[in-house]
């Protein structure tokens, strides 16, 4: 966490030098993500690699502001077209109200079994999970049954959360526990990065600038590994330059059967 000084006090607090103070902040995060996950999301990307090259289908699942992370991949310009979001009613973003309702939902024991028994998985295919504490039922679940049905799971998360607090879930396990790899986004308990002496709490989030960055990431790797196995990756082209709409059409033509947010 970056401290601020006292309002007013030498460094500016105010206007800029804050902003500044935050910003350096999340620039410290990305350079430890990029300096101290790099193997983890070199092995990451060479799984979603794997799977498709041999025909599996790609999913993203977060809750609350998680599942902002997780939509950042989806049907995007320059992404993978084959990232699907997994769906959970009531907890993607803050659209439910009243917005609460979400983050109790994360805590319901048996949610995440029956999404997954009625959405498309199978097998082989991989699902990535997004949760900044991957303490609560949700995302611990949903990893523990995913992999019971064959999938691989990657989970984006904050190993801190797993030493500072305690679980949620019935198994006292975090998400970590229950995925294939896991990349830690090296988010501090609280998920603060600013305090003031005027200000009674810590503030200034980073989490989903720092998973978005992940996931990001992530989508770049998968995509050089699918080249170097010779297979052009299914990228998708922005539909604001020209020619954008045709190339994607061809895209969803071609692998129609493994993109869901079109149906």
């Amino acid at each position: 966490m970056t401290n601020g000084t006292r309002d007013g006090g030498a460094g500016g607090t105010g206007g800029a030098g804050l902003a500044g103070r935050y910003l350096d902040a999340a620039i410290g995060l990305l350079e430890r993500v990029r300096d101290e996950e790099a193997a983890a999301i070199t092995a990451a990307g060479e799984l979603i690699a794997d799977a498709v090259a041999a025909d599996g289908r790609l999913f993203a699942f977060g809750a609350g502001h998680s599942s902002l992370a997780a939509q950042d991949v989806v049907y995007r310009a320059g992404g993978l077209a084959l990232m699907n979001l997994l769906s959970v009613p009531g907890v993607v973003g803050v659209d439910v109200m009243p917005a609460t309702l979400g983050s109790a939902l994360e805590r319901v024991d048996g949610l995440a079994g029956a999404v997954l028994d009625s959405s498309p998985v199978r097998p082989g295919d991989v699902l990535v999970i997004i949760s900044l504490s991957g303490r609560n039922s949700l995302p611990v679940e949903m990893a523990v049954n995913a992999r019971a049905l064959g999938l691989r799971v990657i989970g984006v998360t904050s190993v801190a959360y797993a030493e500072g607090t305690r679980s949620r879930h019935s198994s006292g396990t975090f998400l970590k526990d229950h995925c294939d790899l896991v990349l830690d986004t090296k988010i501090a308990v609280g998920d603060a990065e600013l305090t003031l002496d005027s200000v009674e709490t810590p503030f200034g989030p980073a989490s989903t600038m720092v998973a978005s960055a992940l996931m990001q990431a992530l989508m770049a790797t998968a995509a050089a590994g699918l080249a170097e196995r010779g297979i052009q990756p299914p990228l998708l082209r922005s539909g604001n330059v020209d020619g954008g709409h045709d190339w994607n059409g061809r895209v969803f033509q071609e692998y129609g059967d493994r993109i869901f947010y079109r149906h």
